[in-house]
């Protein structure tokens, strides 16, 4: 495909060397030209690594070559906001990892520049562009499982590197690392808002950040719970259960690339599992979409898969657990201090 957007990668972090490169690299509709980080070898070598053509030794660097359209941000989460305002007042589109940043306060600055620049910017949500995603929430919607009234998710990993960002005060933490996807996951399966949220919190004594985290989120049509953790056995699933069934996701963040995923989905019809039925999605790999659709949007217009509005929701909703593990009541997602 010809007319290409040209993307330019801020930072050289895992997720983007481990996956978002990699996958962008097999785009239709977007070409990855150039890499940027503060230390100019860890540049050139990744640039050698994924040949890609230019490497800079700053980010200020690429944001100020005129050929990049647009950027990946796959910093720490303390740097998103400002590398998201200064991308975007370089003119440049913004595709921004995951949590889009720790505050709703942060979130409304970064809303605010990309309105006053123009640009598209979206939150890096693979998860909510692979079709099996998509798929469930359609199969939620014609009821196959009747009215949908109860949403579980649970994710946990182990690491206790005090050198791991995820480690670090101040962005790190189970919540805002993979708690934010158990509170994507509930609305856009629920398709609402929740109304209030209760959290409870376990801080690592030694590094300050939370390592296990669980939440209540009250939904106008149902309650969705949680429990994430950066201290616990690796496993990931999500529960989705109506009134006339269930649906079960295994691996729900980063299914494989190699062999299809799949949906179990549990009529409830008979005893013993005998009623459970599953659909195979076909192999894909959710990053490639992500920029793909990215790109799209940058190209012909129209919106992208994250909007920002829906960031600053799911971020209200994260912020709420906080004050609520330190209030020990209910908090509104979108009543602020």
């Amino acid at each position: 495909m010809t007319d290409k957007v040209r993307w330019g990668i801020l930072g050289v972090a895992s997720i983007a060397t481990r996956r978002v490169i990699p996958a962008m690299q097999d785009c239709e509709r977007g070409e990855l030209v150039a890499i940027a980080s503060r230390d100019t070898i860890k540049a050139q070598k990744a640039a050698q690594q994924f040949s890609i053509p230019k490497a800079f030794g700053s980010y200020e660097e690429l944001l100020s070559d005129p050929n990049i359209e647009a950027v990946y941000i796959p910093l720490p989460n303390v740097l998103h906001e400002e590398w998201s305002v200064k991308a975007a007042e370089a003119g440049k589109h913004v595709l921004c990892e995951k949590p889009l940043t720790t505050t709703v306060a942060s979130a409304r600055r970064i809303i605010a520049a990309r309105d006053r620049a123009g640009v598209k910017m979206s939150e890096a949500f693979m998860v909510r562009v692979h079709p099996r995603w998509l798929r469930v929430r359609a199969l939620v919607r014609e009821r196959r499982i009747g009215e949908l009234r109860f949403l579980h998710t649970h994710l946990g990993y182990f690491t206790r590197d005090p050198d791991n960002i995820r480690n670090k005060s101040g962005g790190g933490g189970a919540l805002l690392d993979i708690g934010c996807y158990a509170i994507t996951f509930a609305r856009f399966i629920f398709g609402e808002e929740p109304s209030r949220v209760i959290g409870l919190i376990e801080s690592d004594p030694e590094m300050k950040t939370d390592r296990l985290t669980s939440g209540i989120l009250e939904f106008p049509s149902g309650q969705s719970t949680f429990t994430c953790s950066t201290q616990l056995y690796y496993h990931s699933q999500v529960q989705i259960l109506g009134t006339e069934g269930r649906i079960e996701i295994d691996v729900p963040l980063n299914p494989s690339t190699d062999a299809p995923s799949r949906i179990l989905i549990d009529d409830g019809n008979y005893s013993q599992g005998a009623g459970i039925a599953s659909e195979t999605i076909p192999v894909c790999n959710q990053f490639t979409i992500q920029a793909d659709l990215f790109s799209q949007a940058v190209r012909q217009g129209g919106d992208v898969a994250v909007p920002l509005e829906d960031s600053l929701a799911n971020i209200a909703a994260m912020e709420g657990i906080f004050r609520s593990a330190d209030s020990g009541k209910w908090e509104s997602p979108f009543e602020i201090n």
